[in-house]
């Protein structure tokens, strides 16, 4: 049976006219898509946070400890910074003129900062603090042990502030029940350009 004459026209024009369309989408799926950036690299701005341990009695500043940490937003930082104290250990049953050594015990004592720098609108980022900072107290404080073992006091916070490019705000306040002493922390921000 023959088709007739104006049926293979339609076939004929209607297979032309998708081959241009066929070949539209195979050149579509030949063009390489766009690597996405790594999360890393989306607002990659460089941060400096400086973070001030400043410790008072009364109103006189005794002492202040800088601490500076570089970062990139939309990332975190970590400082680890301290030694190791050895504390000799004494047992109820050992005699003080013993001729063996009292076992020693080390303990940590230093400063660790943990940081994340978040992204805000308006040039503004949150940052998330966690602070922990130890020391041994001095000879004349009322803490000091009689049996020649240091005495040691810590202090540790965990806070969220929001800063813009050279803003400073104060992390945290906190007194030392047993000196007295009050602690301050401050907290830098500067956008590296």
């Amino acid at each position: 049976m023959r088709k007739p004459l104006h049926s293979l026209a339609f076939i004929l024009a209607s297979a032309l006219a998708a081959t241009p369309l066929a070949l539209a989408q195979d050149k579509d799926k030949e063009k390489p898509t766009p690597a996405a950036k790594p999360p890393s690299a989306v607002n990659a701005t460089p941060l400096k946070v400086q973070v001030v341990i400043a410790r008072y009695q009364g109103e006189k500043k005794i002492s202040s400890m800088p601490y500076m940490l570089t970062l990139n937003a939309n990332n975190h930082a970590n400082l680890r910074m301290g030694t190791r104290i050895p504390v000799t250990m004494a047992t109820m049953n050992t005699p003080k003129d013993a001729p063996q050594p009292a076992p020693i015990q080390y303990q940590d004592v230093g400063t660790n900062i943990d940081c994340v720098a978040t992204a805000l609108d308006d040039g503004r980022y949150l940052l998330l603090i966690s602070l922990e900072d130890s020391s041994i107290y001095p000879d004349d404080a009322p803490a000091t042990s009689s049996r020649g073992n240091p005495s040691f006091r810590s202090f540790r916070a965990s806070n969220s502030m929001v800063l813009k490019n050279g803003d400073t705000g104060q992390f945290t306040t906190a007194t030392d029940k047993v000196t007295g002493e009050t602690v301050k922390v401050d907290v830098t921000l500067t956008v590296l350009k």
